[in-house]
């Protein structure tokens, strides 16, 4: 399994991709996010699925990166480019994959911004080729394991959050995620990109850097469960109290 967020905020983009692997009792660790930049075309993609059909796929698109890189304009026509590669993977590879057992399941997060693009974008793309871009309702992606970590950005992310709040919350959202499943942990990488800038920051974090974090948030998580009135529970404990004289 595997856990990749990409967050858009006004200020920039913040994306977070964790790189353990697992192949039933195999696990192992690689890179799920690749990052392209050429004066001003700067993007990265994070995938989640299958490693063969990803590898193809992201293979694929390197070679048209190298050959028409200049002829995308707009971060959405890359996005189509490597799309298209997807399906080009599906009708080489679909039908062998789904025979032997497995789905054919390659899900893309691309983010980036591209010399006649009026701000940075956020598309999250299907196994399909085809895509949705991230608006500033719901300011972020998440491919993989995703149902632990939606709770904690859904309260606490917005638009007008600045990226170093986005990247806090991205972390505790991969720490909910990584504390409940087992299929994702560290070593994780962050990109960041700051809107208009074309330049992409890249940045990995191991779990000796992240531990004293984790304890702190986990204490804070309960001392805040303590702190939660209890009121509401009186009318319920009465009730039990009653049935049990």
């Amino acid at each position: 399994m595997t856990y990749c967020l990409g967050i858009k905020v006004a200020s920039g983009l913040v994306a977070i991709a964790d790189r353990r692997l697992t192949s039933g009792s195999e696990v192992s660790s690689n890179r799920k996010i690749s990052v392209h930049e050429v004066e001003n075309h700067s993007l990265f993609i994070m995938t989640s699925g299958l490693r063969s059909v990803r590898d193809k796929a992201i293979t694929y698109f390197k070679e048209v990166l190298a050959e028409q890189d200049r002829s995308f304009n707009k971060l959405y026509k890359a996005v189509n480019a490597f799309g298209e590669q997807v399906k080009r993977v599906a009708l080489e590879d679909k039908t062998s994959i789904v025979a032997s057992g497995l789905n054919f399941n390659l899900n893309a997060i691309v983010g980036g911004q591209l010399e006649d693009d009026e701000e940075h974008k956020l598309f999250m793309l299907y196994p399909e080729g085809n895509w949705v871009e991230v608006d500033q309702g719901s300011p972020f992606k998440i491919i993989g394991n995703s149902g632990y970590g939606k709770p904690l950005l859904f309260r606490n992310l917005s638009y007008e959050s600045s990226m170093a709040d986005a990247l806090k919350i991205g972390f505790l959202a991969f720490d909910a995620t990584r504390v409940s499943a087992n299929d994702v942990d560290y070593p994780l990488d962050v990109v960041i990109y700051p809107k208009d800038s074309f330049h992409m920051t890249e940045y990995r974090l191991e779990k000796e850097d992240m531990d004293e974090i984790s304890h702190q948030w986990s204490a804070l998580l309960g001392n805040s469960v303590r702190k939660v009135p209890t009121y509401w529970m009186d009318p319920i404990f009465e009730k039990v109290r009653s049935a049990t004289k």
